[in-house]
């Protein structure tokens, strides 16, 4: 189990480092004119620092994947939504300044994840059927649609519609990943789950990303907060047989609980290239 928790910290750290990197190394670059310059691309894939970001994204998932194999899912996805207080920490290099509430969020985010730890209890997953398994891959394509919808929905309206649907496929990555079959390739190749992961996963990054096109950064990110914890910490709770260790309940239900809002006061750094650093009150 503590491998698990050790994963799960791995992740939302190099989440966490990989958001900064990338931040970095996008203002480095020339932005060039107005408008959408298709350049841009090319030119922040030549930084290493965003690179180097990609192959720590790319790290993090491996961890995460890892930790979902032992650990129930309120105490991982937890862990992912930490990963904005390393990248809190870790704008103060690029010319942010955290005011003491979000020092004090990150002091949190600390102490709910140190309760959760303490209060996990790692036994792997309830076997579920193949028609869960199939579920989820209707789902994500289920919540694809309701994305596309959310695009043509009302201003007000979507921005923090975009933000939770993102949210909810980022939480069906989790709950596949905890289900997906490595028996052997073959398994492997046969699961829906396995492409659950891959179609959700895009799902996830285009509807955040067009949330923050739309809107504030912060209501996207506290939303696809809200999204990517709770549901799936529910599906674990009520399909997969998560639980805490005896005499726990209090301890794990504190730690999540603080973990979450911690998160939530520290959603502007949900996307740490999208807002010049200033000084703040």
């Amino acid at each position: 189990m503590w491998w698990g928790l050790i994963s799960a910290v791995a992740a939302a750290c190099a989440y966490g480092v990989g958001s900064v990197l990338q931040a970095v190394a996008a203002r480095s670059v020339d932005q060039g004119g107005s408008g959408i310059d298709p350049g841009l691309l090319v030119r922040v894939l030549r930084q290493w620092r965003y690179l180097l970001g990609l192959g720590l994204d790319a790290l993090g998932f491996l961890a995460q994947i890892a930790a979902l194999r032992v650990l129930p899912l309120f105490v991982v996805q937890a862990a992912l939504a930490a990963s904005l207080a390393v990248t809190a920490v870790g704008t103060l290099t690029i010319g942010a300044r955290l005011t003491v509430r979000e020092w004090s969020a990150v002091a949190a985010v600390c102490v709910g994840l140190a309760l959760l730890g303490i209060s996990a209890h790692g036994e792997g997953s309830r076997p579920v059927g193949f028609m869960f398994h199939i579920g989820l891959l209707v789902g994500a394509l289920v919540l694809g649609g309701i994305g596309f919808l959310a695009g043509h929905a009302p201003e007000r309206l979507r921005c923090p519609v975009l933000g939770l649907v993102a949210g909810l496929c980022f939480g069906v990555v989790a709950i596949a990943g905890r289900v997906i079959s490595t028996s052997s390739l073959v398994s492997l190749l046969s699961d829906p789950a396995t492409y659950t992961v891959a179609v959700a996963g895009v799902l996830a990054m285009l509807f955040f990303a067009s949330a923050l096109q739309r809107g504030s950064v912060t209501t996207a990110t506290a939303l696809m907060i809200v999204g990517e914890t709770v549901v799936p910490s529910l599906v674990g709770i009520l399909a997969l047989g998560d639980t805490t260790r005896h005499g726990f309940v209090l301890a794990a239900t504190a730690g999540f609980v603080l973990a979450v809002a911690a998160a939530l006061a520290l959603a502007r750094f949900g996307e740490v290239a999208a807002e010049p650093a200033r000084d703040r009150a």
